[in-house]
């Protein structure tokens, strides 16, 4: 901090607000949200006096008449530095942060003076303040606090140094977890704009981080202008421009030479002998290496008026990766990120404001796909190159006027794009994509699936499995035209009367995504042996088939959201302060056709809280709150839940194949095409997608906790969190449910017949086998049950589809946070639990991405035995991160994130499954392990107990606990100006505990021990280091 030294007796006295906002505000715990975009000073002063503000960098000036009651607020001001002044003299410089209010004072709440007339502090620090008028849960970091830590440049990576927040699962790409929730249950914010890809929830728009000037993480109880998120929010603010000119430029550089090999993985499953401690993938021969450059430049075009901040970014990543010694491939992959930034700021008048951003993060993908000798690493044939386009622009209009003393109103309008895009090349330079037309499937060579007991590869194939040599991506590709694009639009006002500080607003989103996705080459040829057995010839009469498979899905699907909100924070007295919010939201969920399958409407939000100042001198603060949250269906699930989608099969016997592309030749059917689960290729009837009256997924949220100061530099708090998911929104597609419920019975020919004897046609356009509905709660199904085009409400018992949907968040946050003339630090232990049947969107145990239509209640059989911790359960997680300047020249950074692991399962197949012979079609998806002999524990006799083994969930132990020590150094020579040098070191000591886990048990087709079982899928990061080279001017 730069406060002179010799005033530190005088302002030790104050009032910690008073203290708090000319230390400045970087890390907040507990600030009320004044804004998305902007901050607010408030304070006392004489009534009827003229309390001036002036922001140096841009010349805006503006004034308000203090009221009655001694008080006055500058609401909705830029973020920046501020110089606060009265007629009479008093002058305060403070610091102004994304979704504080800063606190300038001139007269106790008693009326008399104040005693820091004559003192004038500018800088910042990382102390958290204790804000008295705060309820929400929330930590402020700056540009200039974040570049003093060693941390990953980007949002998720500094969301995770605040409490209440864990890492995902890899399979995600490892986002943040918020209390408990899954990864795609956040909203994401720049300038006020959402940039959350709504699509399935799992990516938004990354902005260059250099252009970042703050990030607000909002853990747990924000205000009626926010919603759509049972997670997180994460709220960044862009930097802007001054009257005086500054430019600058930087590198990043994160060397392959300097980075630890990643552990190799080996199989475990003592159940599989044969292949018990060898190798499976060796990473030895895996590189990664990337590279930042950055140039930027902002100033005035017109002084005092217009402002103009740009940056231009380009970012270079390359890796080799050499997957597992039995893939038949290894990959080459470059990625480039050429991205921009603008930021045009015009002052029409003190009272009127007009701001512009604009920003790109598109990133181009090739990957080089090669062939791979099996058994062992090595680079053969090219094969092709896979070509990815992420990312888009996003461009941004804010208008704000201060309208009046007490009103203030501003608007906000914006477009943002993004790309799913996907094509590929073959070695011979044909390209292959798919334009989402479900009759002209893609392009290419097919996928070839060989699962034939290996005596008839030695008979047939000379003991290889058939396969194809230039298949690319082995899965589906995406439509090359796959895009996201959202409008916005909100208002929002605030209003101040009296003791009471209302705001309220409306919010209007429209997302629509075009979708599209299919098998590369149009198919999927799985080869298999009819009536044969695992290991010799049964009878003689056994021979080859192969089944076509083929999966289409493109459509063009729409949400449209609309909120209003209100918020009233009524100071009932000068020490306690009541928070009052509602939020009402509409959702509508579209398919291709623009017609609507699931509209909420109404669901109201309520948010409460408090703050109590219980000194009197803001130095120990009670506060609370309570609210619920909603969260709407992503795009996604109508891309094939609702929208037009084809899935055929059809078995053939064959003649030959082609040593080439693995296909068959000369087919012959053996039976009629078959669809699957009314994927004809037409649009299913949207009144049957899902239940009527459909209750969005929402959950109730409880806060509780204090803060107070230990000293002058040290602060302390304590929160306890409880949230309670209250309903989810998930796809059954259990049909038997419904035909049961419809009276029908099931004959032995499959038939399903009614009591006056006629007969179902199912599945069709109306009677989709998968509906959306709110787990363990009845359900209304509109369905066609006679092919007829007739639909009949069908009422299902909750108890017949599933348990109810739990899962809840219970925690206790401590933290600590203190700050000295040459060091800071901030430093959190939470000790929580997640317990419930559900962890929400995505399934994490089996990397499922399908957000809000995962396997968790597809079949009531699904549920059994799932309640319990769940993947983000994390029960213990410590976090301190600092900097410490020994001299002028020298900074030392670190940061320290020890974290215990996540609850683990065993997943095996489901046998017998009562309602037919043989396996369950969901095959491993269950709790339980040894359903057969092999992978039964063997009793006293040596024999095989023939008990299954029921594993409820999270009881087949932990993953290890880890920690992450991270360091830094910063380098800022004094004999030139601007110039500074700094290399980071991650995961210092190169601890790379296993992070997840493949968790299934058993093979899905037959029942018996899989080896690759509590096979490691993803470790810590090994050691890296980035050094980074900077000058500004």
């Amino acid at each position: 901090m730069s406060i002179n030294r010799n005033m530190q007796r005088v302002v030790g006295g104050l009032k910690r607000t008073a203290l708090s906002t000319a230390l400045g505000v970087c890390f907040v715990g507990g600030a009320y949200a004044q804004s998305n975009t902007s901050g607010a000073i408030s304070g006392r002063a004489a009534a009827g006096e003229t309390v001036t503000i002036t922001n140096p960098a841009t010349g805006l000036t503006r004034s308000v008449t203090v009221g009655a009651d001694g008080s006055y607020r500058f609401s909705a001001l830029p973020t920046g530095q501020y110089t606060v002044t009265t007629g009479a003299g008093g002058s305060r410089n403070v610091s102004v942060n994304v979704g504080t209010a800063s606190n300038a004072d001139f007269t106790t709440s008693q009326g008399g003076a104040t005693t820091l007339d004559s003192v004038t502090v500018v800088g910042s620090s990382a102390v958290n303040p204790i804000d008295v008028s705060s309820v929400e849960s929330t930590t402020i970091l700056t540009a200039e606090q974040i570049a003093k830590i060693p941390v990953g440049r980007d949002a998720t990576s500094v969301a995770l140094l605040a409490p209440g927040t864990v890492r995902g699962d890899a399979a995600f790409g490892n986002l943040a977890s918020f209390g408990g929730s899954s990864v795609a249950e956040n909203q994401y914010f720049v300038n006020g704009f959402n940039i959350t890809n709504t699509f399935r929830g799992l990516n938004f728009t990354q902005v260059p981080f250099e252009a970042i000037a703050e990030q607000q993480v909002k853990t747990g109880g924000y205000g009626a202008e926010f919603g759509r998120s049972l997670g997180g929010v994460i709220n960044q603010i862009t930097k802007r421009g001054g009257n005086e000119f500054h430019a600058g430029a930087n590198i990043f550089y994160e060397p392959e030479s300097l980075r630890e090999e990643t552990l190799n993985t080996y199989y475990s499953n003592p159940l599989v002998p044969d292949t018990l401690g060898q190798i499976r993938q060796d990473n030895s021969k895996d590189k990664e290496w990337q590279a930042t450059a950055s140039v930027w430049a902002s100033g005035a075009l017109i002084k005092d008026r217009l402002f103009a901040y740009g940056l231009v970014q380009y970012r270079r990543e390359e890796s080799d990766t050499w997957n597992s010694v039995v893939n038949s491939t290894n990959t080459s992959a470059k990625a480039d990120t050429p991205n921009w930034v603008v930021k045009l700021d015009w002052q029409l008048s003190d009272n009127h404001l007009l701001e512009f951003t604009g920003i790109s993060d598109k990133q181009d993908t090739e990957t080089d796909v090669y062939g791979n000798t099996l058994g062992r690493l090595d680079r053969t044939r090219f094969i092709g190159t896979n070509f990815q386009e992420s990312g888009g622009d996003n461009y941004i209009l804010k208008y704000t006027g201060y309208l009046t003393d007490n009103f203030t109103l501003s608007a906000l309008g914006g477009i943002g794009k993004s790309s799913r895009s996907q094509h590929l090349r073959t070695a011979a330079g044909l390209d292959v994509r798919y334009n989402g037309d479900l009759n002209n499937p893609a392009t290419g060579c097919p996928i070839i699936a060989d699962i034939r007991p290996q005596y008839r590869r030695d008979l047939t194939s000379g003991g290889l499995p058939y396969v194809s040599t230039c298949n690319i991506t082995g899965g589906a590709i995406q439509g090359f035209n796959n895009e996201d694009t959202r409008h916005q639009f909100r208002l929002d006002a605030e209003w101040q009367l009296a003791d009471h500080r209302l705001q309220f607003g409306l919010d209007l989103d429209n997302f629509e995504s075009i979708a599209g996705t299919s098998t590369e080459g149009g198919r999927v040829w799985r080869y298999a042996t009819s009536n044969g057995d695992d290991t010799l010839p049964n009878t003689g009469d056994e021979y080859d088939l192969v089944r076509e498979q083929i999966v289409n899905q493109g459509s063009s699907n729409e949400i449209k959201q609309r909120a209003f909100y209100i918020q009233d924070n009524w100071n009932v007295t000068d020490n306690f302060m009541a928070y009052l919010g509602l939020r009402w939201d509409t959702f509508d969920n579209r398919d291709g056709f623009g017609n609507s399958f699931v509209k909420v409407e109404n669901q109201l939000g309520p948010r409460l809280g408090f703050s109590w100042d219980i000194n009197g001198d803001s130095t120990f603060k009670l506060f609370g709150n309570a609210g619920r949250y909603a969260l709407p269906l992503t795009a996604d699930v109508a891309t094939r839940g609702a929208s037009a989608s084809v899935f055929t099969r059809q078995n053939f016997r064959f003649t030959g194949v082609d040593p080439v592309s693995g296909a068959p030749l000369g087919l012959t059917p053996i039976n009629n095409l078959t669809y699957i689960n009314g994927e004809f290729g037409e649009p299913k009837n949207p009144q049957t997608i899902a239940a009527k009256d459909l209750d969005p997924m929402y959950q109730d949220e409880y806060i509780l906790g204090f803060q107070a100061a230990l000293s002058d530099h040290v602060n302390l708090g304590v929160r306890a969190i409880y949230r309670d998911l209250k309903a989810a929104i998930d796809d059954n597609c259990d049909y038997t449910a419904i035909m049961d419920s419809a009276g029908f019975t099931q004959l032995p020919n499959g038939a399903w017949r009614d009591q006056a004897g006629r007969f179902a046609e199912l599945p069709g356009a109306g009677f989709p086998y998968c509906r959306i509905f709110n787990p363990g709660e009845d359900a209304v199904f509109m369905t066609d049950l006679y092919g007829d085009g007739n639909l009949t409400a069908v009422h299902v018992d909750g108890a017949r589809l599933s348990p109810k949907a739990k899962r809840t968040y219970s925690a206790i946050e401590l933290f600590m946070d203190g700050s000295w003339d040459n060091f800071f630090f901030q430093g959190s232990y939470t000790y929580g639990k997640s317990k419930g049947n559900t962890e929400g969107g995505v399934k994490s145990d089996i990397g499922q991405a399908n957000t809000n239509t995962t396997q968790d209640f597809d079949y009531l059989e699904l549920t059994e035995n799932t309640y319990g911790y769940l993947p983000n359960d994390r029960r213990h997680s410590l976090k301190l991160f600092g900097n410490y300047e020994f001299s002028e020249e020298w900074s030392l950074g670190a940061n320290l994130i020890v974290q215990s692991g996540r609850p683990l399962n065993c997943f095996g197949v489901y046998a017998p499954w009562p309602s037919q012979s043989g396996f369950h079609p969901y095959g491993s998806s269950f709790m339980r392990c040894g359903t057969t002999e092999a992978g039964q524990a063997l009793g006293p006799d040596g024999e095989p107990t023939n008990n299954v083994q029921e594993f409820p969930r999270g009881t087949k132990g932990r993953l290890p606990w880890t920690r992450n020590l991270d360091l830094n150094l910063r380098y800022a020579p004094l004999w030139a100006k601007g110039l500074q040098f700094k290399v980071d070191v991650f995961n210092v000591f190169n601890e790379q505990k296993v992070t997840s886990v493949n968790e299934t048990a058993e093979d899905v087709d037959t029942g018996i021990p899989l080896d690759t079982y509590m096979l490691p899928l993803s470790f810590q990061a090994p050691r890296s280091f980035r050094f980074m080279v900077q000058y500004d001017f």
